[in-house]
């Protein structure tokens, strides 16, 4: 059934007068923004939030080609979801980067910049003539950070392996890890490989940033997707290295191969509850099977999933909650994204961002997860039209004239 929501939020964001809103911490910074998909745009978006002025370089006419990826079939305003959910706070610039006029301008516009993101497949910036070396040569102090699926000198990646999220939850074990044994592997519900890099990137930015202000020098970044998956998984990992031991999936469905009971979902007599970590001999009692702590948490871990599975059946979700709250016991309902989200919008909407876009109308986003006291995330700017601040930029950059010399040639499309 789908969910009717209220809009219950403290800001709507309208229009687009940065000098109205929060500069953040970042203020300052300027990005030239070269990214596409979504490890490479959240990153970007997680500094923009923060007050780094992210100049997206585009397409001349199509932009970045996930605009027109529908999601779940359809558009928002003309681009897709994922556009939305990783490009507020970004001035739109196009450029044909194959154009040697655009080649030159954008290696100008560069020594106005701090940073340079880019999450081509390997070689694709070198062979444009905007690697590394090429935006080094034009500005020293430039920061070029690069975001790709298995890493540059990958045997991987030199193999020509598409480095995408879902294969790499394949070849990390992640997939492996993750649902019953008996079933087939089971992928995250969410492209974690993109997310975990994309946060290690902006964490790898900042870095080098620091580092720039206290030793005056720049460098390059680079994580990928496959080494922070890998990271994720970092105490498993720990475990098969120095234990060795061979993770196995649980037949009843603890969640992790790496826990003991209880660790996981199980079923009431209307719908979930998810059970953390709790000791035996205080859950059983509440689920009316006081010889529960006889078993062994971690041997026996497949049978007391079943026994609390024959506990929690009998009670409703609200009545299993209730019991477990009052003993103090780690549970908690598990709700599908509707109900999640309409929790969100009902009780805590400032975890949200709401902007007036002017295709789109009246959107919602989930806000930047960092709180900060004096210098807080802030939302500027609703993500940009294809090309919309070229002009804008090119000017502000690299003055008037060189602008008109531009738009003639055709290089900025």
């Amino acid at each position: 059934m789908p969910m009717v929501v209220l809009f219950r939020t403290a800001m709507v964001f309208q229009g687009a007068d940065p000098m109205q809103q929060n500069v953040g911490a970042l203020d300052g910074i300027k990005i030239l923004d070269f990214t596409q998909m979504m490890l490479g745009p959240l990153c970007t978006q997680t500094l923009a939030d923060m007050g780094a002025d992210v100049l997206k370089i585009e397409r001349p006419g199509k932009g970045e080609w996930m605009r027109s990826m529908p999601m779940i079939g359809e558009l928002v305003g003309g681009d897709s979801a994922a556009f939305h959910s990783f490009n507020r706070n970004k001035r739109s610039v196009t450029v044909d980067l194959k154009a040697p006029e655009g080649r030159a301008a954008l290696l100008e516009m560069s020594k106005h910049c701090d940073v340079v993101v880019e999450n081509f497949r390997s070689g694709v910036m070198d062979r444009l003539g905007l690697g590394y070396e090429d935006f080094k040569a034009a500005n020293p102090k430039i920061i070029y950070a690069s975001g790709s699926g298995w890493g540059e000198d990958s045997y991987l990646a030199k193999k020509g392996t598409p480095g995408q999220d879902l294969l790499v939850q394949a070849m990390s074990g992640v997939m492996f890890n993750t649902g019953r044994a008996g079933d087939p592997p089971t992928a995250c519900g969410t492209p974690i490989a993109d997310f975990a890099a994309s946060q290690a990137l902006a964490i790898g930015i900042l870095t080098a940033l620091i580092a720039r202000d206290r030793k005056g020098m720049g460098q390059r970044v680079e994580t990928n997707l496959y080494s922070a998956t890998l990271n994720l998984m970092a105490q498993e990992n720990f475990a098969v290295l120095n234990q060795g031991i061979h993770l196995q999936r649980s037949e009843a469905g603890v969640a992790s191969c790496w826990n003991d009971a209880p660790y996981g979902a199980h079923p009431s007599s209307d719908g979930w509850v998810a059970i953390a970590m709790c000791p035996l001999e205080k859950l059983g009692p509440l689920l009316d099977d006081p010889d529960l702590a006889t078993l062994d948490p971690w041997e026996q871990r497949d049978e007391v999933k079943l026994r609390i599975d024959e506990g929690t059946r009998r009670k409703t979700t609200a009545e299993i909650m209730t019991i477990f709250e009052e003993a103090d016991i780690w549970a908690a309902p598990i709700r599908d994204s509707n109900q999640a989200l309409a929790d969100v919008v009902e009780n805590e909407p400032d975890r949200l961002v709401v902007m007036d876009h002017p295709k789109a109308g009246q959107i919602r986003a989930v806000a930047n997860p960092v709180t900060m006291s004096e210098t807080p995330a802030a939302l500027r700017r609703v993500p940009p039209q294809v090309g919309e601040h070229t002009d804008e930029v090119i000017t502000e950059l690299l003055g008037e004239e060189e602008a008109a010399r531009l738009r003639a040639t055709g290089a900025l499309g």
